[in-house]
């Protein structure tokens, strides 16, 4: 079985916000670097902090993706997507 990746609402509203070519450039990273690797964790950072540390980011250029990553059902579910300098507030 394969991973997939899933996007919250406001994570797909994020997504379109960025414009065609960002989006486009995040989603190829997601499909060809991430859903490619053997495990998602190999590409991505966790977090820090006692809640924040259940969350992975990928670092796309000046953005970032922050992700939660289900391993019983294969899935890495984007909870956010942004600006780095935008992303973490």
């Amino acid at each position: 079985m394969a991973w997939r990746v899933e996007f919250s609402a406001s994570a797909s509203k994020e997504l379109e916000k960025l414009g065609p070519d960002n989006a486009r450039r995040i989603l190829r990273f997601l499909k060809q670097r991430v859903l490619k690797a053997q495990h998602p964790r190999m590409l991505g950072e966790a977090l820090r902090g006692p809640e924040l540390g259940r969350f992975w980011k990928y670092r796309i250029g000046p953005f970032r993706v922050i992700a939660r990553i289900e391993d019983g059902r294969m899935i890495v579910f984007v909870v956010r997507i942004g600006h780095r300098r935008e992303i973490y507030r």
